[in-house]
């Protein structure tokens, strides 16, 4: 298998990490944690379990990180992190879940575009078509097909276009915060505290949350750090650490949303389509097209 497979492989994992997420905050939601707190929670957790893991496995050292790539983690912190969850929560509240994930989804297509204009990468007519495969794959297993006639708010609109370009920056960001071959879980523990304190002078959560401590609380918290969050992060900065190609990386990513459909098909009992099903074919094909060997031309 060769380096850069590994290296979406990597990704692919973190991607069905992420898919957990809906689990942890459901199990928070019902401690009476406000979207904003769990946010913050999460962040805050996974720095800190991050920041030890990479005291142990790579030393003091790793944290001595060059000016370009703490650049490069602030902006991630602030910009695909915290922005992120400012704009996609803001489309969620104003336009529904459904219409939020489908502009969520195209952060592909920004992605892309971004790695053309930085990086000279383009898209043969092969991966063109596989990027069309996972934009509708990710809209179907998203909606079900039921998105219906729908009254968009403006502002809901924008935001949901600003969630998708917000967190089609993370690879972008990423690989350039990994020139300087630092430590992925260096880079990936500053991202994640940036990130913590964007949400904290943003939203000042402990303000919405309607039980600050309680021990399931925390507990679930501390898990939401770890598992979605401190070890996929790790591995997904890991994994960008050796790709060359940014515009393949939310594709591959995208089995998050798929992982989310089973867990939530057998934990939560929640409905599953046929056109659902056909969705998650769809992305996994997709998946499959853009991980492959063949290297996209470049400029």
């Amino acid at each position: 298998m060769g380096s850069e497979r590994k290296s979406f492989v990597r990704i692919f994992t973190a991607g069905c990490l992420w898919g957990t997420i809906g689990v942890f905050v459901k199990l928070m939601e019902s401690r009476g944690s406000s979207s904003s707190y769990t946010s913050f929670l999460r962040l805050l957790f996974g720095s800190v379990i991050l920041a030890l893991i990479t005291l142990i496995l790579d030393g003091p050292k790793a944290f001595m990180i060059g000016k370009n790539t703490l650049i490069s983690c602030i902006l991630l912190g602030t910009v695909s992190r915290g922005l992120f969850n400012v704009c996609y929560s803001t489309s969620i509240r104003m336009n529904g879940m459904s219409v939020a994930s489908v502009l969520l989804y195209t952060a592909p297509v920004f992605t892309g575009v971004m790695s053309f204009i930085l990086f000279g990468e383009r898209l043969d007519g092969k991966k063109k078509a596989a990027l069309f495969i996972n934009l509708t794959g990710c809209a179907l297993t998203a909606t079900g097909g039921k998105l219906g006639v729908v009254a968009l708010a403006p502002v809901g609109l924008l935001a949901g276009i600003g969630a998708g370009l917000t967190y089609g920056t993370t690879p972008v960001f990423g690989r350039i915060a990994m020139k300087e071959k630092s430590s992925p879980l260096a880079v990936a523990a500053y991202n994640l505290a940036f990130g913590c304190i964007f949400v904290a002078l943003f939203s000042r959560p402990w303000d919405t949350a309607t039980v600050i401590v309680s021990g399931k609380l925390i507990l679930y918290g501390v898990l939401f750090g770890l598992v979605p969050t401190a070890l996929a992060n790790g591995i997904y900065f890991s994994g960008l650490s050796g790709i060359t190609r940014t515009s393949r990386v939310p594709v591959v990513a995208s089995v998050e949303l798929v992982v989310a459909n089973i867990i939530g098909l057998l934990a939560f009992r929640e409905n599953f389509s046929v056109v659902r099903g056909i969705g998650i074919v769809m992305v996994l094909i997709s998946i499959a097209l853009f991980s492959g060997d063949g290297a996209g031309q470049e400029k």
